[in-house]
């Protein structure tokens, strides 16, 4: 039986703003299956990129659980937050985040370096050869395109190879034609190493091409399709 990797429960999130409360996020609970393509769909301000970052622990909710790989990360310290995100997880965000002073392959190095793992720099040139920048592990940031720069991030993400990963807008940068490549990786990925990917995306065509799509609304779950089939 497929284990679950992500369980959310009644997650709420709410915020000051001009005086008042702001819910976010409103009673939202989701599972993901190890293994498994989960797409969150929705318009600009439905919750979904902030979804996300709880899940990863980079914020704190009002109410509800989030459980990843048997770790209640609402209830982890700083600490344990940080081994946490070290050993489960990766991420991808729309902006690449790359350190801009690096190279592509001292970027990818990072993750490696901070767990102590010997022979990181041998291992990133193998994390970007695989995603087809063979060739330019000593390039900067700024010397590579933006579907090269995703890539690198895409590499950097899955350095430990962790079984979730977190895919914030991940070709919202990017011409149809990059996008389209990115999307092929991180399906690769879920598909060939049984990686568990989450994912936030406003395009349809995106969406579709996973195993399941939630889609949110002015922060509550508005839906749920499995692949072209509605689910009741």
């Amino acid at each position: 039986m497929t284990r679950m990797l992500v369980s959310i429960r009644n997650l709420t999130l709410r915020l000051p703003s001009g005086g008042r409360m702001l819910t976010v996020l409103d009673d939202v609970s989701l599972d993901v299956l190890a293994g498994e393509a989960l797409a969150v769909a929705g318009p600009s301000g439905s919750g979904k990129s902030t979804l996300l970052g709880l899940v990863a622990g980079l914020d704190t909710p009002t109410s509800g659980t989030i459980v990843v790989a048997g770790a209640e990360v609402t209830r982890l310290g700083e600490t344990a937050l940080a081994r946490f995100r070290r050993e489960t997880l990766g991420y991808v965000f729309q902006s690449y985040h790359l350190i801009p002073t690096l190279t592509a392959a001292e970027n990818v190095a990072v993750p490696l370096d901070l767990a102590g793992v010997s022979g990181a720099p041998a291992r990133a040139r193998e994390l970007l050869a695989g995603v087809g920048l063979a060739d330019r592990g000593h390039h900067y940031p700024a010397q590579l395109s933006g579907g090269e720069q995703q890539r690198v991030a895409l590499a950097r993400a899955m350095a430990l190879d962790p079984p979730l990963l977190l895919a914030d807008e991940p070709t919202g940068n990017l011409d149809s034609a990059t996008g389209g490549a990115i999307v092929e990786l991180l399906f690769a990925l879920n598909r060939d190493h049984g990686t568990t990917l989450l994912l936030v995306t406003h395009d349809d065509l995106l969406a579709e091409r996973a195993d399941r799509v939630v889609s949110l609304r002015d922060g509550r779950v508005a839906g749920e399709r499995r692949r072209a089939t509605l689910v009741p």
